[in-house]
């Protein structure tokens, strides 16, 4: 699948769920993890950071309910339990990566409690 597919792809789910995607989240997704199903970050803490392609952040987001409890937040990888998020409002998106354990969600502020993880996808990890 090339890049422009995926960017499709990626304009697809923007306006399934009413969201708009950062412009680095798209590209690290059209130009590093293409059509993989996901890529494998170690992380600050030497755990592994799955970071999803296209196909399967749509399936995790609507698995775990994401936008019923977190409208703005976009799941884009996980360690186990602990969520990877980017905030997806249109006209306020972030590139900012957070990072909540999903038994959490929708019971406290992200940007309070959750931990920035890194400015951008691309610094995500060590």
């Amino acid at each position: 699948m090339n890049k422009e597919d995926i960017l499709e792809k990626l304009d697809f789910i923007e306006k399934e769920l009413n969201i708009k995607l950062p412009h680095s989240y798209k590209k690290f997704l059209s130009e590093e993890i293409q059509d993989k199903p996901y890529i494998e970050i170690t992380g600050k803490g030497q755990e592994n950071i799955y970071v999803y392609n296209f196909d399967y952040v749509l399936e995790r987001n609507k698995t775990y309910t994401i936008q019923e409890v977190e409208p703005n937040y976009f799941l884009i990888g996980q360690d186990g339990d602990l969520g990877y998020f980017i905030y997806v409002e249109k006209g306020k998106e972030s590139d900012i990566v957070y990072s909540l354990d999903l038994g959490a969600l929708g019971s406290v502020n992200m940007e309070e409690d959750g931990d920035k993880e890194a400015d951008d996808i691309y610094n995500l990890g060590i």
